[in-house]
């Protein structure tokens, strides 16, 4: 009865131990977009009799398979072709590697080891994409805003908006020198981020924008002097004002020549009537004189 015991208490703890190495370990590798990550065994080789799988996902899609004994060493595509001339197979180790990765391809990937030791082990793949260059410009609306205020303190700020455009899973970060002044975080896919920063015209201190994930970071560093002139709404509304001058002299030069327009046709047709009547007045002076008044001269007597 103690040997049956001692038996089952064995078989039990092989069952353990076999249930524990296939769940155990999960490690987790960061990828950059466009770049190649190796999943990797470790082991030097792999015994002759040992059956080696990769599934991927969920549902556990074979996607790798090498068995040694009967000379098997295999990829595959998947069932929508995701893995498609993305996956070399290491005949000696077993490692995969997945070549040129995409979004398509982060997930679990689990490696089984089916021989004279099971054995187990799941990778997590996370894939980010390139980010972009941080872009600082200055934010003129929150400049007008402030100077129409009565408050002294915003005539003296620069206002600043940090952004970068389709990016995921990113924390995008204001700093003065090495301490955080504040962040956005994201986690979505292909969005805009911008964060907004005030300064004082002739602040001193070195100010800069980082965008960063768990695997890499770009850095803005801000120009004071480049974005922040000496009050530059007082300029704005300078040109604003001439402009608004110069509209107002053109309507009224317009206004004085249509005016002066108007009087000198007035003088025109003045004077051509005036004209009219003095030759009409002529004309009437100069009409033949009646019969009865006619006088004949030179006229021979008739005899």
């Amino acid at each position: 009865m103690f040997q049956m015991f001692v038996l089952f208490w064995l078989c039990w703890c092989r069952l353990i131990s076999v249930f524990v190495a296939l769940t155990d370990e999960i490690q987790s590798v960061s990828v950059i977009e466009g770049n190649s990550v190796l999943l990797f065994m470790d082991v030097t080789e792999i015994q002759d009799d040992d059956n080696i799988l990769w599934k991927f996902g969920a549902d556990h899609i074979l996607i790798a398979k090498i068995n040694r004994h009967r000379k098997i060493f295999s990829t595959y595509d998947g069932p929508d072709g995701r893995f498609r001339d993305r996956l070399k197979l290491d005949n000696q180790t077993g490692s995969l590697t997945i070549t040129d990765i995409t979004t398509q391809q982060a997930g679990h990937y689990q490696l089984q080891i089916i021989g004279a030791k099971w054995s187990s082990k799941t990778f997590s793949v996370s894939v980010y994409g390139h980010l972009p260059t941080p872009n600082i410009t200055r934010d003129y609306s929150q400049n007008l805003s402030s100077s129409s205020s009565s408050s002294s303190s915003s005539q003296q700020n620069c206002s600043l908006v940090c952004s970068v455009v389709n990016v995921g899973h990113v924390t995008l970060s204001w700093y003065k020198g090495n301490s955080l002044l504040s962040s956005i975080s994201v986690s979505d896919l292909s969005i805009s981020l911008s964060l907004p920063l005030e300064v004082e015209y002739q602040d001193k201190n070195s100010y800069s924008c980082v965008i960063n994930n768990p695997i890499s970071n770009q850095t803005t560093h801000l120009d004071i002097t480049q974005l922040c002139h000496t009050h530059p709404v007082a300029l704005i509304v300078l040109i604003t004002a001439a402009g608004s001058l110069l509209i107002v002299a053109a309507v009224v030069m317009c206004c004085i020549c249509r005016k002066c327009r108007k009087t000198g046709l007035t003088i025109t047709v003045t004077a051509v009537n005036t004209l009219e009547e003095e030759r009409a007045d002529s004309l009437k002076s100069q009409k033949p004189k009646s019969k009865a008044d006619a006088v004949y001269q030179n006229v021979p007597k008739t005899r």
